[in-house]
């Protein structure tokens, strides 16, 4: 059975344009009808919500498309040994960006912290 793009969209609660950009990026395989609609096989359900797990945990659509099928064709795959390299690399750069936030946060807790202190003493002069 093949699906419409709109289908496609309700099945997954992902929308029309999101398809069309994965379709556009070799993501998903679609077969054009006469009048120029695209259709969808059904495996297409479990890819588009495959590529929105790998979108979620960081991955860019250039990325996924480098991912082989075991990746991209079934649903809730979390591991090819293909990709250990690629998801280790994502790993490092996500938890680099997390110790990069807790500096920021421990830095403006600082200057808040401080200004509060000011602030009290600002008042105590007045």
């Amino acid at each position: 059975m093949l699906l419409s793009i709109g289908e496609l969209a309700k099945k997954t609660g992902v929308s029309v344009r999101a398809i069309r950009h994965y379709d556009q990026h070799g993501l998903l395989t679609s077969t054009r009808a006469c009048n120029g609609y695209r259709h969808f096989p059904e495996q297409a359900i479990t890819q588009v919500r495959q590529i929105q797990r790998l979108i979620a945990t960081g991955f860019s659509i250039a990325e996924i498309r480098s991912f082989p099928d075991c990746m991209r064709l079934v649903e809730g795959t979390a591991f090819c040994p293909e990709t250990y390299p690629v998801q280790r690399k994502r790993l490092t750069s996500i938890e680099r960006q997390i110790i990069e936030l807790e500096r920021r946060r421990a830095r403006l807790i600082k200057t808040l912290s401080q200004s509060v202190v000011e602030d009290a003493g600002d008042s105590q002069v007045s």
